[in-house]
């Protein structure tokens, strides 16, 4: 892959993110402030295409990211986003020591709210919350029945899979798992990441969404959290 075509599946996958729709050349090259014709982008986005690392929906002239393509995108061009306006929500949301459950369900709810996506948080004395089940089932990406079924599924056995989950997640910093990887299933991403709470347990917080889900985004979401927690713990 040469440079203008790592451009180019960088903004096929922030306009993917952005619109759900899959992306045409056209809108690449409009996005793009690049010397060449929409020619070149689209035999750009033909090469990326046979490459695997985008596909072209039978019912549409446009591409969309394959899993391979989202993989590369959090690998390379993906920086954690400062999350303006959420400080206060957060801190509040870590709530007290010495009411434990209700902070981990405020903190659940509450990162579901500011994500769009579901908000899980999990403790070792085996207490597991999540929210923001309805995000998902308001995203395009969940209108297909096979993907509401396998959600459906994963609520069912929520708490075995976050079981399996936390064994998979490292002792620092988040971790992001992308589709085949994903102990949530094959269809989403989801990022983990083991913290202490104030409570004195420790556990793990993470987001649940579709693969299309805002990286950076999140990603400065649960750093900020885990940044609040420290703090709460010092």
């Amino acid at each position: 892959m040469n440079p203008r075509q790592e451009t180019i599946l960088k903004t096929v996958v922030e306009e993917y993110v952005r619109t759900a729709v899959p992306v045409g050349s056209k809108a690449v090259a409009d996005a793009l402030d690049l010397d060449v014709s929409p020619a070149t982008v689209r035999n750009d986005m033909a090469a990326l295409e046979e490459e695997g690392y985008l596909a072209q929906p039978h019912t549409s002239a446009g591409r969309v990211p394959t899993e391979q393509a989202y993989v590369h995108y959090l690998k390379h061009c993906v920086h954690a986003k400062a999350a303006p306006g959420v400080e206060k929500k957060l801190k509040t949301a870590v709530g007290d020591a010495e009411h434990p459950e209700l902070a981990l369900r405020t903190m659940a709810r509450t990162l579901g709210e500011l994500s769009g996506e579901l908000a899980i948080v999990a403790t070792d004395d085996d207490r597991s919350y999540y929210a923001g089940v309805s995000n998902l089932f308001d995203k395009p990406d969940f209108h297909d029945l096979a993907v509401m079924k396998a959600m459906s599924q994963l609520i069912d056995r929520f708490d075995e899979v976050v079981a399996e989950a936390f064994n998979l997640v490292p002792n620092e910093g988040p971790k992001v798992f992308i589709g085949g990887d994903n102990p949530f299933g094959k269809d989403m991403s989801s990022i983990l990441v083991k913290v202490r709470f104030p409570s004195g347990h420790t556990g793990m917080i993470g987001l649940v969404g579709p693969k299309r889900m805002d990286y950076g985004r999140n990603l400065g979401l649960m750093e900020r959290t885990i940044e609040i927690l420290d703090d709460s713990n010092d």
